[in-house]
């Protein structure tokens, strides 16, 4: 059975702390990416998009499928990645959170994560139309949700 040492621990703590810092960068991208999604809604103004073969963002943004109970999904992608970065940010803080945050933040993250997915099957097979700026938020979060399930496996296993 391996044993391990003071700088075993150190470079384990480092690499979390590396994992963290990059989920919270990953949050900071994708609340901008959200708010800007976000802003086409409440301006009602055209998306500044690349219009050309397969990409369009007008379609995509202006989709039924844009909503959710009257709800714009640019919204709820701004309010998970803040709820994200929020727990996060207090997981140091808040007893409670540092016992469950990482976990809290898998659920929410899996649930986020699965509609993500679910959205780019919308755009490819039923829409039949892109949009890179929601692409790049599906892609943004699937690299935030693989850190997540990084530091759930470091805290599960380690």
């Amino acid at each position: 059975m391996a044993s391990f040492t003071d700088d075993d621990y150190k470079a384990q703590d480092g690499r979390d702390a590396l994992a963290r810092r990059a989920q919270l960068i990953l949050v900071v991208i994708g609340l901008v990416v959200a708010g800007y999604l976000s802003y086409l809604k409440i301006a009602d103004a055209p998306a500044v998009c690349v219009e050309s073969g397969p990409f369009d963002c007008n379609v995509v943004l202006n989709s039924q499928y844009s909503e959710l109970a009257g709800l714009p999904i640019a919204y709820l992608g701004f309010a998970v990645y803040a709820a994200i970065g929020a727990l996060l940010l207090l997981e140091n803080r808040v007893d409670f959170l540092g016992q469950w945050g990482t976990l809290l933040t898998f659920g929410v993250g899996l649930f986020a994560w699965l509609f993500s997915m679910w959205l780019v099957y919308v755009q490819f097979a039923l829409l039949q139309a892109l949009c890179p700026w929601c692409l790049s938020h599906e892609a943004n979060f699937s690299i935030l949700f693989a850190l997540i399930c990084y530091r759930v496996y470091r805290e599960s296993f380690s």
